[in-house]
């Protein structure tokens, strides 16, 4: 019912400028959107021009035009379809408008849209277009009183739709509603569960869940926020920086406390040029390390060993003990992941970047040797350092030598 009347005068949401309706598949999100969309223009507007747009146009024509329009029909609705332009026509309210259909398939799919004005845009499972096209699209959106309409099945959580549309809602001015299987009266019982027995992993998160979680291959599945991310317990006795090192690529420096037998990441830099648009010097990321440290006692910062310039530029400061780490990708993973599945390794909520990236850092599926993919693994790589090169020996401190070139 909120999607179907928040756009009304009397309803509380008549102010927000767009709707984002996400969740599990067969949750009757897309029915509801649409069909609220295609009364809304026509009760609003007269004589004006919106846009509906899907993955492709076949995609479209399938989950949209052909269960939707014979519902406008019984409703009152006069609508006539002109498929070799792309086209729906749809008269009520003594209105009329034009619904002209967009598949948004890939980068250049941006130019077929591009110069319309248009009073309204549905974009339909807006997580599988390119952000080039549906930035477009809603560039197109000029007239007064135009509004934005989403929907979309869950992808991963670094998606940029998740970041910049849903986790900005409010920001934004739209109204968020989330769906279940349980929100749509139509299924019964043995229906919702034959769907949730299709699915498992990832995809029964995303799917049946409505989760925007990592897809499969995920590099550390046994990582569980609701286990590993929690402060320490105890007096934290040992302390550790590791840092991965880049210039153009992400840096992530990682504080790392012992606590008993358990190893705690208590706070975190994370600095991304990209991002942010600029980049630091040698100097401005040892400056970031001395404010991570925060002046406690620090046994020893371990070093993406590729990044000479910056152990060199430690050293030089005299301040603390630079080790280069040890870079055993795969030993590194499973000794990581073994502290994982033993409750040995944890992680402060503050630490939003690792947090982050444990999601989405995953084995490379085309790669005929166990190799990771080389995205979202900076947090990643400065927490392999740490396990693979500061190690348990009977309560000891173990260190691999490393030639200093």
């Amino acid at each position: 019912m909120a999607v179907l009347c928040w756009w009304h005068k009397n309803s509380p949401y008549s102010g927000r400028d767009a709707i984002i309706c996400d969740g599990a598949v067969r949750s009757g999100k897309t029915f509801c959107l649409c069909v609220s969309f295609c009364i809304w223009a026509t009760a609003l507007k007269n004589g004006s021009s919106f846009a509906i747009c899907g993955k492709t146009i076949a995609s479209l024509r399938r989950n949209i035009v052909t269960p939707i329009l014979p519902v406008l029909r019984e409703l009152g609705f006069t609508v006539s379809e002109k498929p070799s332009r792309n086209l729906v026509e749809i008269s009520a309210f003594g209105h009329k408008n034009r619904f002209y259909l967009f598949g948004g398939r890939d980068e250049s799919s941006a130019s077929l849209i591009q110069g319309m004005t248009l009073s309204g845009v549905l974009l339909d499972e807006v997580a599988l277009m390119p952000r080039s096209f549906v930035e477009q699209a809603i560039a197109r959106c000029s007239v007064e009183g135009s509004k934005l309409w989403f929907s979309c099945n869950p992808d991963h959580p670094a998606h940029w739709f998740h970041s910049e549309w849903i986790k900005k809602a409010k920001e934004k001015n739209c109204l968020y509603l989330h769906f279940t299987m349980d929100d749509n009266p139509s299924l019964s019982p043995s229906i919702v569960s034959r769907y949730k027995k299709l699915y498992s992993g990832a995809f029964y998160e995303r799917f049946v869940e409505g989760k925007w979680s990592a897809a499969h291959g995920a590099v550390y599945p046994m990582f569980d926020p609701a286990f590993h991310i929690r402060e320490p317990e105890g007096e934290i006795t040992r302390r550790f920086i590791s840092c991965d090192y880049g210039t153009v690529n992400p840096s992530s420096f990682g504080l790392w406390g012992f606590c008993g037998e358990k190893r705690y990441r208590l706070r975190e830099y994370y600095f991304d040029s990209k991002r942010e648009g600029y980049s630091r010097t040698d100097e401005e990321h040892y400056a970031a390390l001395e404010a991570l440290a925060g002046g406690e006692n620090i046994e020893a910062v371990i070093v993406d060993p590729s990044a000479s310039s910056f152990i060199e530029c430690i050293r030089r400061h005299g301040v603390f003990r630079v080790i280069p780490a040890v870079n055993d990708v795969l030993g590194g993973i499973r000794k990581t992941g073994d502290m994982l599945k033993d409750g040995r390794l944890f992680f402060s909520p503050c630490c939003k970047d690792i947090i982050r990236e444990f999601g989405l850092y995953r084995w490379d599926g085309n790669s005929v040797k166990d190799t990771v993919c080389k995205q979202n693994d900076h947090a990643m790589d400065d927490m392999r350092y740490f396990v693979n090169t500061v190690t348990d020996k009977d309560g000891g401190f173990f260190v691999s030598a490393a030639e200093r070139r």
